[in-house]
């Protein structure tokens, strides 16, 4: 693994992870397009994601048996074509469906991330995998920021067209870049698609792993689903650039994810993952206060939103590498596991909290970003009093 290798990989998976976010902060725009209601285009994003889970489930587990070079670069194309198809769309129906499409073939990072893994030492695990998430962090942030610059300057499609061209570029970049490599396995399809089952049933340590972040993410696209009609309405009356600007005030949760990593290396994942969970029930707290608006709610929604994600994100790199360590051969299909129930508790997030802004304002989204939270800190205690009575007082 050489340093260009690495920033070429971190590069990939900001591309690949920002089709999956930019969507949140043109939804408006998609609305006035589209002439439909905006909870309606907001649906535009829970489309992208409802792909991606079911990407990581179909696809992903191929990382073990394809191998890395010609499946990335495929994936890359395949995402190309589906963003371009999205850019042209006629109306909101087959706009959702080129975003379930999108959603499903950018899970490069997913790939991405236990190939890297694999490539470092494992006293070096946490580093690599905080730069290649820093890296997914930054396309996140740039995606929400660029797309909500160019929406407003040209118009919603606009940023689909741009990201379709990005995509077609990396596919070759890494064609010529990545080196040949060999499948884990050669188990069959079928195989691959029920062995994240079965790692679920019988790795309890994955399972809570996919159930923090299941909570967390779904916490995090609770807020970013919906913060776009806040930010959007009669509160504020921004344009959708704003919601890219807010996103960009984050970007410091790309600095915090190597450090997490590291953290991760010297003292385990569990004290990063319980931090996490307390700051994003704090941030839930702080971010009930933007529905006042004004300087004061501008400044709250700042800083709940760079609270949550750095939590998110850090969060995510704890429960990665506690995923990573139960094996040196089955990394793409734990990764698989793993990944699909993030996403699905994100895609649920994300459609709660629509429903939630609908139903109760603000306070509603908050309100459940602190349910999931304290969903996942309840299993956590549960975790750590097993353990604490399983090892006894005496630390044997």
């Amino acid at each position: 693994m050489t340093r260009g290798m690495l920033w070429l990989l971190t590069v990939a998976c900001g591309v690949a992870v920002g089709n999956v976010y930019f969507p949140q902060a043109v939804t408006p725009l998609v609305a006035q397009g589209l002439r439909i209601a905006p909870g309606q285009a907001a649906l535009v994003v829970t489309a992208a994601q409802i792909g991606y889970a079911g990407g990581i489930f179909l696809l992903v587990p191929l990382g073990d048996r394809i191998p890395y070079r010609p499946l990335i670069a495929t994936l890359f194309t395949v995402t190309g074509l589906g963003l371009a198809t999205a850019g042209f769309a006629p109306s909101f129906g087959p706009l959702f469906a080129a975003g379930v499409a999108v959603g499903a073939a950018t899970v490069i990072a997913p790939i991405i991330g236990p190939m890297v893994a694999g490539m470092v030492a494992p006293d070096r695990r946490g580093a690599a995998s905080g730069t290649m998430l820093a890296g997914s962090v930054g396309g996140m942030l740039l995606a929400r920021t660029f797309s909500g610059v160019l929406g407003e300057w040209l118009d919603w499609r606009a940023p689909y067209l741009v990201a379709s061209g990005l995509a077609f570029v990396m596919a070759v970049a890494l064609w010529r870049a990545l080196p040949r490599t060999e499948p884990h396995t050669r188990q069959s399809y079928p195989d691959l698609l029920l062995e994240p089952l079965r790692l679920l049933r019988s790795e309890p340590e994955l399972r809570r792993s996919c159930w923090y972040q299941a909570m967390i993410f779904g916490a995090f696209s609770t807020v970013w689903g919906s913060v776009a009609l806040l930010v959007t309405g009669p509160v504020y009356g921004y344009g959708a650039q704003a919601v890219g600007l807010l996103a960009l005030i984050n970007a410091a949760t790309m600095i915090a994810t190597p450090i997490a990593g590291r953290v991760v290396d010297r003292r385990g994942p569990d004290p990063v993952n319980l931090v996490c969970m307390l700051a994003v029930i704090g941030s839930a707290v702080v971010l009930a206060f933007g529905v006042a608006g004004g300087i004061g709610g501008l400044v709250a929604l700042v800083l709940g939103t760079l609270v949550l994600d750095v939590a998110m994100q850090c969060g995510m790199v704890a429960n990665s590498i506690r995923m990573y360590a139960l094996s040196d051969t089955h990394r793409g299909r734990l990764n698989t596991a793993y990944m699909t129930c993030a996403y699905l508790g994100g895609a649920a997030g994300s459609w709660l909290g629509v429903r939630a802004y609908t139903g109760f304002g603000w306070r509603g989204v908050c309100g459940l970003v602190a349910l999931m939270a304290m969903a996942a800190l309840a299993r956590h205690v549960v975790a750590l009093r097993f353990r604490k009575t399983r090892i006894g007082p005496s630390g044997t």
